[in-house]
């Protein structure tokens, strides 16, 4: 993307790739619904293919060279896929605001 503003707000401020989390969150979702064995082993797949590749962490280097020590400090704030955890240091980072 062409942007030049690293975003740290909304999705972006709960996890840093939401892309990539809700394509394997629908996957999920598909197995699940179908619930068909051959379904099931082929979204099995995809989800190790999620984790063992290296998209990720090629999009987070990328981003690293972009945006520099912003970057760095935004990934120490916002877990990479983590939604839970993600939300629970969003609410520790607004209560702090307040204070």
């Amino acid at each position: 993307m062409a942007t030049t503003v690293l975003v740290e707000s909304g999705t972006y401020g709960i996890v840093r790739h939401p892309q990539f989390l809700g394509a394997q969150l629908m996957i999920c979702a598909a197995i699940l619904i179908t619930q068909h064995w051959l379904f099931a082993l082929i979204g099995v797949y995809l989800l190790l293919s999620f984790v063992l590749s290296k998209w990720v962490q090629a999009s987070e280097e990328h981003l690293i060279a972009k945006f520099g020590d912003d970057y760095k400090h935004y990934m120490e704030k916002v877990p990479r896929m983590n939604f839970l955890l993600g939300i629970i240091r969003l609410l520790r980072r607004r209560k702090k605001e307040r204070i």
